[in-house]
């Protein structure tokens, strides 16, 4: 009986030592799906980490406690996104699903607060994040682009610059409003710039013709 009770004593020392060696956080959540403290917090596939508390706030809200393993503490930063999952190794149970929305930031400090995330939030800051960096070389594309034009260019030329406005225009229809502002801030005023002074170009050619299919698509991508 006394090994007994030294052995959970043991264990329980073990389990402190563990708990104030690990990072201690804050997830307020408006909804928590039936997470339990004792539930799992994973990060990439990895088991991290576990609940140590569940509480409703006088806000109307949850707060969950989350201790994380010192070990994989920078891994928890201002871009991490938590979200309540099924636990993939106990389909009885829930878990949180830890991701970094982007690399880098500022790791959290112990006792930080941070706003819980669902599932669709967290993929769609993906997805945004995802559009930004196709819209940085989509600039870059016009960049060369617009180095090309000081030249007059050849029929063929224009016929792929044609094609080109037609992608783009596409990319804008598939694109949230977000990136389709970007577009119309940081890449439209530009072009209309460059196509105008293509036109002076191609119209001191006898030319000016040539651009009525490119003015053609500019005015349905104003449209967009």
């Amino acid at each position: 009986m006394v090994r007994k009770i030294l052995i959970a004593l043991i264990l329980a020392l073990v389990f402190w030592g563990c708990e104030e060696s690990a990072l201690h956080i804050k997830i307020r959540y408006d909804q928590i799906q039936g997470l339990k403290e004792g539930d799992r917090v994973f990060f990439e596939q990895n088991h991290i980490g576990g609940v140590t508390g569940v509480f409703y706030s006088e806000y109307g809200n949850y707060l969950v406690d989350l201790a994380i393993e010192r070990s994989f503490a920078n891994a928890a930063t201002e871009h991490s996104k938590f979200f309540v999952i099924v636990d993939p190794q106990n389909k009885g149970k829930k878990a949180i699903e830890m991701i970094q929305s982007r690399k880098g930031g500022s790791p959290l400090q112990d006792g930080a607060s941070v706003q819980g995330s669902t599932k669709s939030s967290a993929v769609f800051g993906q997805i945004s994040e995802n559009y930004e960096k196709r819209l940085g070389n989509l600039k870059e594309q016009f960049e060369r682009f617009f180095e090309d034009l000081k030249s007059v260019p050849e029929t063929e030329e224009l016929k792929k610059l044609e094609k080109e406005l037609e992608r783009l225009a596409e990319a804008m229809k598939r694109s949230s409003k977000s990136v389709r502002e970007k577009i119309q801030k940081e890449i439209l005023p530009r072009l209309k710039e460059e196509i105008e002074k293509l036109r002076e170009q191609l119209r001191e050619f006898g030319r000016k013709e040539e651009l009525e299919p490119l003015e053609t698509q500019m005015e349905k991508i104003m449209e967009i």
